[in-house]
């Protein structure tokens, strides 16, 4: 894996290559905010992929992201590194949509310990996090910010128009929107 490549929607190349300590450093076209949509059962099956991957153990690599925006994300933390191992296992982060999952996800995340309005949209239970269908929806398609986050402001106008009825819809099916805890 040291020279994959994958073409983006406009014709630039995900380069990755193995540093000397072993980190994975990824030089990505564009910036966070360019990265496409996602499906949202796409990213309900990426909550499960990481918690297997959780329970597995499987912590991977420490992973850099430079894009060519000048922006660089630093996926070094533990559990970073094993949701975007178990995001690359699954779907290959050397893919754009790879990437835009691994992103979502864990901006998804990062919103949900930020935005205390939120607090209505998941609920943590022995099985571990049980997400709403439209939080998951709306993570799906709201677009990522420079810094590779949700907007917080934006995230609530949309998922205010989905809980009421006026957009999107659900995620439905076996293991939808739920991940364990830890």
């Amino acid at each position: 894996m040291s020279d994959a490549r994958q073409r983006d929607a406009t014709g630039g190349a995900i380069r990755v290559a193995v540093g000397a300590d072993g980190a994975l450093l990824y030089a990505v076209p564009g910036g966070p905010e360019s990265l496409p949509a996602v499906a949202p059962r796409a990213l309900s099956l990426a909550w499960d992929a990481a918690r297997a991957a959780a329970a597995a153990e499987a912590w991977g690599p420490h992973r850099s992201l430079a894009f060519s925006s000048g922006v660089v994300l630093a996926l070094a933390d533990a559990d970073a590194a094993c949701w975007a191992e178990a995001v690359d296992r699954s779907v290959g982060l050397e893919r754009v949509e790879g990437l835009a999952l691994c992103l979502r996800l864990l901006a998804l995340v990062e919103l949900m310990g930020r935005a205390r309005w939120l607090r209505g949209l998941f609920a943590i239970g022995a099985e571990g996090i049980e997400l709403h269908p439209a939080l998951l929806s709306a993570a799906a398609v709201q677009p990522l910010d420079a810094g590779g986050r949700f907007d917080e402001t934006a995230m609530k106008r949309l998922l205010s128009n989905r809980i009421a009825g006026t957009a999107g819809a659900a995620v439905s099916g076996e293991g939808a929107g739920r991940i364990a805890a830890p």
